[in-house]
């Protein structure tokens, strides 16, 4: 969710918000150490989203997700997450890499580095987008791990990736002998230049790029699923779910789904409440439909699905009506996967400034994604420069392994 949703008006309610709306946060607080935040001078914002519970497990979270609310007792929300990072860039840096610099493997890359490829006709690593992203590729690039680990971005359509149709120009040669001999060349080439890992992905993306002529645009048309699947999914980021699903279903291992990239997205520095109710309504159904999906098709349990943004936003105002950036404490979910759904682990504050209590940090959960997908975080390494480099950073990590299974 590129931007940062707001924890206090989606799955992190708050009822001292609306005793103390309008007023500055009682004095315990003022001592709060949040970069560009000085909570004395802040006022709270209540938020204006109603919460209820739902299923069986009574998990709370905003009304405005009618759909998803159906599938309460298959989420856990993660209501401490936090981190020390402020800015977009950095913070989307560091979601999705360890660290928020970039030129870091990011967690696909790592993935698919430790797990391989299922398939041999699709790439392991998909990333869909519904707009420009501003840190650019490189939140999906490979680091210094192979080449081949990258990521791969796809639209959807008959035409998922650009130049991957065979061209009228090519009609009537034989593309297989063609590529053969291109290949041959490039071997040669290689040999003479050993341990240039970027030869050796170039050579391995021509023969991908091959196979991809007919497994791609297969794969990614939504065309040919059922009406009642294409209705349960709906449009937009709907349907990037389904072809998420689709993709899975055929041995990718990891999609990658970015909301909100144009016209500013999940950063909601004014009109906080109008935004998220929009924008939550843009995702309920599709977050819902792939759940009811996977789990129709026995998919879910082998399947993790993560929600969540860079950051959370404050539980005061900037401006009139809007909320600026928060990594101090912020919800995310998971389902599937293996993770026991129903409930949810760690608080904020009374208001939702901070993670107080079972503080789960990003290193942390990167380290709890490695170990469900049956990866030990501590030994997921590549050595670079003489160093031991792993997407947990140099530090033993506490992951949450044991709470969510």
């Amino acid at each position: 969710m590129h931007g940062g949703p707001s924890q206090v008006d989606t799955f992190d309610p708050k009822p001292q918000l609306a005793r103390f709306d309008g007023q500055p946060p009682p004095a315990e607080f003022h001592q709060l150490d949040l970069q560009f935040t000085d909570v004395s001078k802040q006022k709270l914002m209540a938020s204006r989203q109603k919460f209820d519970r739902y299923g069986e497990s009574g998990l709370e979270m905003c009304r405005g997700f009618e759909r998803l609310s159906l599938c309460a007792d298959d989420l856990t929300v993660i209501r401490s997450m936090h981190h020390e990072t402020f800015n977009h860039t950095p913070g989307i840096f560091l979601m999705n890499t360890g660290e928020a610099r970039m030129g870091r493997p990011s967690l696909g890359s790592w993935l698919t580095y430790g797990l391989g490829c299922e398939t041999q006709n699709l790439p392991a690593y998909v990333v869909m987008n519904d707009g420009p992203l501003k840190p650019g590729p490189g939140v999906w690039g490979n680091g210094f791990l192979p080449t081949v680990h990258q990521g791969t971005n796809i639209k959807s359509g008959p035409s998922p990736i650009g130049n991957i149709t065979s061209q009228p120009e090519l009609a009537g040669i034989d593309q297989r002998r063609t590529l053969d001999f291109a290949q041959w060349l490039n071997r040669r080439h290689r040999d003479q230049r050993p341990g240039d890992g970027n030869l050796e992905a170039r050579i391995a993306s021509y023969e991908l790029a091959f196979r991809m002529q007919s497994a791609a645009p297969e794969a990614v048309d939504i065309r040919r699923e059922t009406k009642t699947t294409r209705d349960l999914y709906g449009g937009g980021f709907g349907e990037q779910c389904l072809v998420a699903r689709r993709l899975v279903e055929r041995g990718v291992r990891m999609v990658q789904i970015y909301h909100g990239c144009g016209g500013g997205g999940w950063d909601t520095h004014g009109d906080n409440h109008n935004r998220h109710v929009s924008l939550i309504q843009s995702i309920d159904q599709g977050c819902a439909a792939l759940l009811t999906d996977l789990k129709a098709r026995g998919l879910l349990d082998e399947t993790l699905v993560i929600w969540g943004g860079e950051f959370g936003r404050t539980p005061t105002t900037e401006g009139t009506n809007g909320r600026d950036h928060s990594p101090y404490g912020f919800s995310m979910w998971l389902a599937g996967g293996g993770v026991r759904g129903g409930q949810t682990i760690g608080t904020t504050d009374d208001f939702g400034f901070q993670a107080v209590e079972n503080k789960v940090h990003l290193h942390d959960l990167h380290a709890t994604i490695l170990k469900l997908m049956g990866l030990d975080p501590e030994h997921l390494a590549h050595r670079v420069a003489g160093l031991d480099q792993r997407l947990i950073g140099v530090e033993s990590r506490h992951d949450i392994y044991d709470l969510l299974t």
